[in-house]
Parts: structure tokens; C-alpha cells; sequence
């Protein structure tokens, strides 16, 4: 090869391999924009995203159902425990300093905690999705009540029934009263809630139409639950609960007689607790009447699906108790 020849060759393959070092680096340059575009985007999301507070875990479910993407939730009563004595750990306290709502609900330990719920952030907006609810009075067990109880015990069984989550007619207006609180914190979105209300009202016809179908035509509408979470429910679909412990008080010997005389006399055999809380005298009668226990949960997380199989339960076992 002649040497023009050689070094045209040489000029020829530097500008080829120049070609490609820049179209490499164009393109890699390329997926670390997309790349950090997509990760600003997401920061950016989160960012404005609302932080709410609720108390328990089905208000989760229903502030995720009507915010969607556009709400983070913190839930105070942790799973496994219980609305009636939990108290909020320092660091829930502390968090609560980034929460632009606090949607209460009307359990127990709001009643204590509230005030140091609204001190820990005095610019959180603080709303009550029960507004517009008539509540329940808690049902008594009927039974003697002669022994002897302290002041607070008293006071406890005067309590109105907070399980209002329970109802799906009455999740209906939490619903709205959730949508609302989401409308005053970020108006621009309200159609995105407005269409996100829409759908879960629609799911919650759909639930009540199935949990109906699940409890039409038993004959046995009378069922014994330890914790008296299930009035609304019970109120609802025409039944009858008779529960063993009310107000966070144990039944008496007494009391524990009258409730295994009334399961014989029924033909009760499923006594229904609450993994949340204690079983024991649930147990004693159901051992007394050679029946069993069966857990249910009033906190469950997903409330669509947990009421909709507790109505096959109930129906299950009120079908069971009337052979």
C-alpha cells in the first residue's frame, strides 16, 4: 500500500471510531436523562402527595380507595392491637409533625389522645369522618349487674358504639366526609376524588347486595360475640347480637351462666372473638356448650373483602346453629 494511501486509511478509521464514541456517549447520556427525569418525577409525586393520619386500619382503606396516588396514609393503631387502650408511641407523635390531616373516627384512645394529637401539629387539619352519623348506644349483656365495677366501667357502658366502619351504609358518609377533607386540602384534583368517590360508593352497593344475598333466608339470626363491635352490622342485616364482655368488662360467673343458658337454649354453637383481644370467656362457653370459637376482626385491612367474608361466616354458621 502506498504511503497516501496508508495514511488516508489511518484518517479514515479515526473519524469512524470518533463516530461511534459519540453516538455512544449521546446515547448513554440519553438513558441517564430518562433515567433522572423518571426519578424526579417520582420525588416530585411523593412530594406532593398529602400526608394523612388515621387511626385505624379500615380508614386506610378508605382514604387510599378516594385519594389514591394522591395520599399517603399513616395509620396510628398498629395491627394487632386495639383502638380502646392503644397509646400512640413518641415517633407516631413526632410524625404527625408532616400531616396535613388527622381523620378521627371516634374510637377510645382518640378521647384521650386528642389533644396531644393536635398539639404535636397545630396547622394539621383535624376532622371527624362520623360527622352526620347517629351512633348506637352500646347493648348491654341483659344479665345481672349487681357486682360491684369501678367509676370508669360505669362510664365506659354509657359510651356511644364508635364500630361505625362496620356499616356499610354508614361508610358511605365517612366516604363523603373523607372526600370532602381531600377537596379543602387540594382542589385541583378534585374531579380525580370526585371519580374515585363514585367508584368506591359503587363498590360498597356491590358489597351490601352480596352480603344481603349471604344472610337472606336464615331462619337463626342471633349470634354471641365476645367484643360488641358488630351492632351497626348486626343492625343492618336484621341481626342479633349478644355480646359476653361490654365496655372492656369481663362477665361475672353470674353473667357467664345466663350467657351459656341462653347459647343451649338457641342452640348456639360458634362463639365469635376478636384476635385482637382476649378469648378466655369466650372459650368458656363455647366449652360449656361443646361448641367452638371463631375469630373474627373488626381491623381488618382490606374492609371490603373482611366484611364480605365475615357475612359468609355468620351465614355459614347461623345455618349450622338452626339444624
Amino acid at each position: 500500500m502506498k504511503p497516501s494511501q496508508t495514511r488516508l486509511s489511518i484518517i479514515l478509521l479515526s473519524l469512524i471510531l470518533g463516530v461511534n464514541s459519540l453516538v455512544g456517549c449521546s446515547s448513554s447520556d440519553t438513558v441517564n436523562v430518562e433515567t433522572n427525569n423518571t426519578d424526579n418525577q417520582e420525588q416530585t409525586d411523593q412530594q406532593d402527595q398529602l400526608d394523612i393520619t388515621v387511626s385505624i386500619t379500615p380508614q386506610e382503606y378508605f382514604v387510599k380507595k378516594i385519594g389514591g396516588d394522591r395520599v399517603r396514609v399513616n395509620v396510628m393503631v398498629e395491627p394487632g392491637a386495639t383502638p380502646h387502650t392503644y397509646e400512640p408511641k413518641p415517633q407516631q407523635l413526632q410524625a404527625l409533625s408532616e400531616a396535613e390531616a388527622y381523620i378521627s373516627i371516634g374510637v377510645p384512645f382518640e378521647k384521650v389522645w386528642m389533644d396531644r394529637i393536635s398539639q404535636a401539629n397545630p396547622k394539621m387539619l383535624t376532622v371527624d369522618s362520623t360527622e352526620g352519623i347517629e351512633k348506637l348506644t352500646m347493648i348491654d349483656h341483659d344479665h345481672d349487674h349487681s357486682h360491684d365495677h369501678d367509676h370508669g366501667h360505669d362510664e365506659e357502658k354509657s359510651n356511644l358504639d364508635p364500630h361505625v366502619w362496620l356499616s356499610p351504609r354508614l361508610v358511605k358518609i365517612q366516604a363523603q366526609n373523607i372526600y370532602e377533607t381531600l377537596v379543602n386540602l387540594d382542589p385541583t384534583h378534585q374531579e380525580i376524588y370526585q371519580a374515585n368517590l363514585n367508584n368506591f360508593l359503587q363498590e360498597i352497593e356491590e358489597l351490601d347486595d352480596k352480603i344481603r344475598g349471604n344472610l337472606a333466608d336464615l331462619k337463626q339470626r342471633k349470634f354471641i360475640v365476645f367484643h360488641p363491635a358488630w351492632g351497626y352490622f348486626a343492625e343492618e342485616y336484621n341481626l342479633t347480637q349478644v355480646p359476653v364482655e361490654v365496655g372492656g368488662q369481663e362477665p361475672s360467673a353470674a353473667e357467664l351462666g345466663n350467657l351459656i343458658k341462653e347459647a343451649k337454649k338457641e342452640n348456639v354453637k360458634v362463639i365469635f372473638a376478636q384476635p385482637e383481644l382476649s378469648s378466655q370467656s369466650a372459650e368458656t362457653i363455647a366449652k360449656e356448650i361443646d361448641g367452638e370459637v371463631l375469630l373474627i376482626s373488626p381491623l381488618a385491612e382490606n374492609w371490603t373483602e373482611n366484611l364480605l367474608e365475615v357475612s359468609q361466616t355468620f351465614a355459614k354458621v347461623l345455618k349450622e346453629d338452626n339444624n
